[in-house]
């Protein structure tokens, strides 16, 4: 059996096994072992790749294996696997396992929340192993549906509203890039929908990839929270619950930038190239606006969700750069922002779940009541800010040393405008850390909050040691992808 369609088929049993659970202690167990089986899937896979590629193995895809589907369309299940794929079901299997345990207090009817749960992981899965057109697209759709419950259901605050508005928009960017994945089909005459096989025709013509490109690059960048169609994002992530903001900032984001960079600009090339510039300007706006809009906000969630417009407005920035250094950053960048933010979400929601606020005037002095929480609070604030010896900085440094080599105006000023975004990211990190971390607590019922629990110390620590260990190792990750990086830079060039 192909190791990728293990992806597929383990969160389908766990979903099995969830639905005949019968009591909490069974639902949690049977979640459990699923998110690991996945966890340790994912690192076997990764040392495996690793492990072939040392041996010579230049294949642009491993494991590959395709079933037709429907012979009319030519839709196959396909699937394979390159260095960026493996890197991205990783982080998603560390984002899917660390959120379980943040939910192991999830109430009500936990076992329709995990059913939901792994439902959006089974999408996500399927998504990063997908190598035909049709087929990424229903695993796309399949990661989107289960938001609008687990928002509207297991939400807080004005989650009915915030569940809609996420799923209309997102609904919006699948119709565009239905068209644009049709558009491409057709365009390109190919026999299959395999991307594969369309980029080595490489014969859409250019009139349809200036129409199609577009199309693509919106249909995922809205997911990418792309400038102005971000709106979505801020309101999801303050009303979801705290393992689905993990996964959604974490990974579900990522598929907006993956999917930028194997589709549209993989596909569609002299589009790419000359309308790059375009997204490039909407993508410095969305980068200096996200961090500016952090500023002003005094909810803890929304701070860090207009910082997650800004972090994924720059992976869409490094990626219509298209030189290997800056795309090597857009990568790096999706997993370092990744774990941040699951790790900012999963302590803003223990925070929470102590003081019954998120409202930093309302917060002052928790290094001295819950310092186990409060010192993690500082390791993503710092990683975030891109303080050396974290992901946060290698990724970020490597984005803006490629887009800088551009040896044009255009490029150099907006990696200026964009370079902007660091500073601004440590006012509002060092304003926040500030301010409800330390001084004397104001608060008489907070005095009576305790720390951390079992299950909360050990998401952090390993989110944690997963950011410091891309920190600190950054070249093993970089060594993985820069295979599937040339790939996709050759064709555009």
């Amino acid at each position: 059996m192909n190791i990728l369609v293990l992806f597929v088929i383990i969160p389908l049993l766990t979903l099995l096994a969830l639905w005949g659970s019968r009591n909490l202690r069974q639902t949690r167990a049977v979640m459990v072992t699923g998110s690991t089986l996945l966890l340790a899937l994912s690192v076997y896979l990764t040392i495996d790749f690793i492990s072939q590629r040392s041996a010579g193995d230049t294949a642009p895809m491993l494991y590959t294996a395709s079933v037709t589907w429907f012979e009319p369309l030519n839709i196959c299940f396909s699937i394979g696997v390159d260095g960026i794929s493996v890197a991205m079901l990783l982080l998603s299997s560390i984002i899917v396992f660390t959120g379980t345990f943040a939910s192991w207090r999830i109430k009500p009817m936990t076992k329709d929340f995990f059913l939901w749960y792994m439902l959006l992981s089974l999408g996500v899965y399927g998504f990063f192993i997908s190598t035909d057109l049709f087929t990424m697209f229903m695993f796309y759709e399949t990661a989107l549906i289960p938001m609008y419950l687990l928002i509207g259901v297991w939400g807080s605050g004005r989650k009915e509203y915030s569940a809609m508005k996420l799923t209309l928009m997102l609904m919006g960017g699948s119709a565009f890039l239905l068209m644009g994945i049709l558009g491409i089909y057709f365009g390109s005459g190919a026999t299959t929908m395999n991307i594969h096989e369309i980029a080595a025709l490489n014969n859409i013509p250019t009139e349809l990839q200036y129409i199609f490109f577009p199309m693509t690059f919106i249909g995922f960048g809205v997911l990418g929270a792309l400038f102005p169609f971000h709106t979505w994002s801020p309101d999801g992530h303050a009303c979801a619950p705290t393992s689905v903001s993990m996964l959604h900032a974490g990974v579900l984001m990522k598929l907006g930038g993956y999917g930028c960079f194997r589709i549209a600009m993989y596909l569609l090339p002299q589009a790419a190239e000359e309308l790059s510039w375009i997204f490039i300007v909407l993508t410095t706006i969305s980068v200096v606006y996200g961090a500016l809009s952090a500023v002003s906000q005094t909810d803890l969630k929304y701070i860090n969700a207009y910082s997650s417009v800004s972090h994924c407005g720059l992976v869409l920035f490094a990626i219509l750069m298209m030189n290997r250094t800056a795309c090597t950053g857009a990568i790096l960048q999706m997993l370092s922002h990744g774990l941040m933010t699951a790790l900012f979400f999963a302590l803003i929601g223990m925070i929470y779940g102590r003081t019954h606020t998120r409202d930093i005037r309302q917060m002052r002095g928790l290094m001295k009541i819950m310092p186990f929480l409060a010192v993690g609070y500082v390791i993503a604030g710092l990683a975030n800010l891109g303080l050396p010896g974290f992901s946060g900085f290698i990724a970020e440094m490597t984005v803006f040393v490629g887009a800088f080599s551009i040896d044009d105006t255009f490029h150099r000023v907006v990696t200026i405008i964009a370079c902007t975004s660091i500073v601004i990211t440590a006012v509002y990190i060092l304003r926040v850390v500030g301010r409800i971390l330390y001084g004397e607590p104001e608060n008489e019922e907070h005095m009576k909050l305790s720390d951390a629990t079992w299950d909360e110390r050990f998401t952090v620590i390993c989110l944690v040691a997963c950011i410091l260990a891309l920190g600190v190792l950054p070249m093993w990750v970089s060594d993985l992808i820069s295979g599937g990086v040339n790939d996709v830079l050759a064709n555009i060039h």
